[in-house]
């Protein structure tokens, strides 16, 4: 497998459930890069016991609307667990932001926040701490493995439905019961 032929960007790594790895049972992850280099992506079914508004105050940044300041903030993954992400729909970019497909962005800069907290931000979007990384070959050896399942992303998945649901639910795109998987997985 090349990279030219199997590139992950903009697809969903919907962990097995033999996933060995802690870090990554029972997750759904967003692949925002893929390339000779490895890949680099965020968890979006993980959230953590912070709210939005919670994390924008230790920034001191007031945010104008409760419904946006009572979301909480997920786990990116266990990498640089202190670096915040706002993964986020549309085509406008801020200062710091890599594009993953037309309509669909990772920002890591804090205008954005600002933006959000104002109403002028995204009209969709997630705010995560960390992000996971493989090294290159790293994660097409681990599905050759099958310690994932991948799909395409969307909207839905990603930004309406609900956390505890991602991970069966972006299975069920591909027609996959994950309650019926054992945990041990071989090859025919």
């Amino acid at each position: 497998m090349t990279q030219d032929t199997f590139n992950l960007r903009n697809h969903l790594l919907i962990a097995m459930p033999s996933m060995g790895d802690p870090n990554f049972e029972h997750t759904v992850s967003l692949i925002c890069q893929h390339d000779e280099f490895g890949a680099f992506g965020v968890t979006i079914n993980r959230p953590l016991d912070m709210t939005v508004g919670e994390l924008f105050e230790q920034l001191d940044i007031v945010i104008d609307d409760p419904h946006i300041a009572g979301q909480y903030a997920l786990s990116g993954g266990p990498v640089q667990a202190e670096q915040g992400f706002v993964l986020h729909d549309g085509d406008r970019n801020w200062d710091s932001t890599l594009r993953i497909s037309d309509d669909l962005a990772l920002t890591s800069s804090r205008d954005i926040l600002q933006d959000i907290a104002h109403d002028r931000g995204p009209a969709h979007f997630l705010l995560l701490l960390g992000c996971a990384g493989w090294s290159p070959g790293q994660l097409e050896h681990e599905i050759k493995e099958n310690a994932w399942l991948t799909c395409a992303s969307t909207a839905p998945i990603l930004f309406e439905m609900p956390y505890q649901e991602r991970w069966r639910g972006a299975a069920r795109t591909l027609g996959v019961d994950l309650n019926l998987l054992g945990v041990m997985a071989g090859h025919a």
